[in-house]
């Protein structure tokens, strides 16, 4: 994309009244950014649902000044800029209608794989809500997926760090410019997260983290992902406005079950009795409902190798359970061999990734 028209696309913008998708219309009637501010402003009320209102700062001048600014600034940082017809633009969030035109990102942001979680939840993470994040990315690292969160307190950065620490890919979305750090106590994760990763966001350096920007952010979260994991919420939080966005681009969204009496998992167990998430107890069952399996036998039997040279404990209790009594369901073995569901859905996919045993329809397992 030339100067030319990243400079057209930042004016665009920066004008208040023209959003994402009145831009879009605007660029699809007159065949790229800088076409739109050489039309007439008569010409381009005729595009539907478009009036003078939304188009009076069009040719105001001060937001070329803002963008040409913006673009230096870009060019000074080293900063990646990706347009929305552009084929490096995020492929799942290129289908949202109210995607973002412009995308800034900083790191080592590779999103060539379509395994692509967004995962959510409260600033105010329990012991119990850090056990399922735990769980999960163990679970889920043979598969190298890349994680997606907002880089906030509680589930957000739990869930990074984790994913860092397995080495997998991890983008936090932003809800202010790439020149500053949200929360500031997390400045000592950027540089990791930008080894593992980066960050990425559609706000200029001008922008800061506003209550509204935050609201703006979600979208992005929901959108650039395969599926959106609500970990723990209260009945009210940002994690359930980025559900319900989720499910407004036809994503499949999962809640983590809790306790009724649990403040935290309230609004998780909301979006399950509602039908606007599916209950996920584990990463088999997300693994499961996604239709994800390994590459090949061979990696599978590598993986196999390498992480799981024998059972555990818990792992052999589950084995020898199923060797004598057959196909079972998931709850029965959970109480006949006296565990949580959660840790017996875990380790049953651990079970199943070193080969001993497999799962079937409708939640039964057997050994091998």
């Amino acid at each position: 994309m030339s100067e030319p028209e990243i400079i057209a696309a930042l004016r665009l913008q920066a004008i208040p009244n023209i959003g994402d998708i009145t831009a879009k219309k605007l660029i699809a009637h007159c065949g790229s950014p800088s076409a739109i501010f050489k039309d007439k402003l008569h010409h381009l009320t005729k595009i539907g649902g478009i009036g003078q209102i939304t188009l009076k700062g069009l040719y105001d001048s001060a937001y070329l000044e803002e963008a040409e600014a913006e673009y230096e600034y870009i060019q000074n940082k080293n900063i990646t800029l990706s347009y929305f017809e552009d084929q490096d633009y995020p492929a799942f969030l290129k289908h949202c209608v109210d995607g973002p035109i412009l995308l800034f990102t900083r790191g080592k942001i590779n999103l060539e794989t379509k395994k692509i979680i967004s995962v959510v939840g409260t600033r105010n993470i329990t012991s119990y809500g850090r056990g399922f994040c735990e769980d999960f990315i163990d679970q889920i690292a043979p598969l190298d997926p890349i994680i997606v969160s907002g880089f906030a307190y509680g589930v957000d950065i739990t869930i990074q760090k984790l994913a860092m620490n397995k080495g997998l890919q991890t983008i936090g979305c932003l809800a202010h410019g790439l020149n500053q750090t949200y929360p500031k106590a997390h400045k000592k994760y950027v540089s990791k997260i930008e080894g593992n990763g980066g960050f990425l966001t559609e706000f200029w350096s001008t922008s800061n983290p506003d209550r509204e920007n935050f609201l703006k952010r979600n979208r992005i979260i929901a959108g650039l992902s395969k599926a959106t994991i609500v970990v723990e919420s209260a009945e009210k939080g940002g994690s359930l406005v980025t559900a319900d966005l989720a499910n407004g681009y036809n994503r499949d969204v999962f809640a983590v079950p809790g306790r009724t009496s649990d403040t935290y998992s309230k609004g998780c167990n909301d979006l399950i009795k509602h039908q606007k998430a599916q209950m996920l107890t584990s990463a088999a069952e997300l693994i499961y409902l996604l239709g994800w399996e390994l590459e090949s036998k061979k990696e599978k039997e590598t993986i196999q190798k390498q992480l799981f040279p024998q059972l555990d404990k818990t792992e052999q209790s589950i084995y020898s359970y199923l060797q004598m009594n057959g196909k079972q369901l998931l709850d029965t073995v959970a109480l006949e061999c006296n565990l949580p569901i959660h840790k017996t859905s875990s380790t049953l996919f651990t079970l199943e990734m070193k080969g001993v045993v497999r799962p079937l329809p409708g939640k039964l397992f057997e050994a091998i």
